[in-house]
């Protein structure tokens, strides 16, 4: 059995690899948008659906690599729970948000701030940026594997370890 400290080392090295892979990926393709821009929109993509992630049967009805969800079904979220969310400023969220808006690519709700589903740039429905998602989360798992994480059970020692280090503090 390996040590607990070993992998969530592991983990740790391939799961940032994948994360800085992905935005590198997101940068790459939308090059003429700000970073922080680029970050409060997927912030905000991501709130939208994350209800549609968590419900069997939504996510089953939006799985399509053509199905795009609704603006009517996505979850809003506020400038506040962004800011926190992403640990920004206030001010600074409100500002990016107004430029956002008037580039048509995030709208506002009564539930809170979504991203369209018409908005030019594809964001939420880039079938290129998602085939290369699969690539990326394919090398992921091909990696974890190899340093001898196979699945969940692997990382049950892992996380006892965490709840130990965070009870010791």
């Amino acid at each position: 059995m390996r040590n607990a400290s070993d992998i969530i080392r592991t983990v740790s090295r391939h799961t940032l690899a994948y994360m800085l892979f992905s935005i590198s990926e997101l940068f790459r393709h939308y090059h003429e948008f700000d970073p922080l821009d680029l970050l409060i929109v997927h912030a905000v993509l991501n709130a939208n659906v994350i209800h549609v992630m968590n419900d069997p049967s939504l996510d089953a009805r939006f799985s399509s690599i053509d199905a795009v969800e609704p603006d009517v079904i996505k979850q809003g979220v506020s400038r506040a729970a962004l800011s926190r969310f992403l640990s920004l400023p206030l001010e600074t969220v409100r500002r990016r948000v107004t430029g956002l808006k008037r580039r048509k690519i995030l709208a506002e709700t009564k539930a809170g701030l979504i991203v369209t589903e018409q908005n030019q740039f594809r964001f939420g429905n880039n079938h290129e940026l998602q085939k290369t998602n699969m690539l990326l989360l394919t090398k992921l798992l091909r990696d974890l594997k190899r340093a001898g994480i196979n699945g969940p059970d692997d990382l049950r020692v892992a996380k006892g370890a965490a709840v130990s280090t965070r009870n010791a503090k």
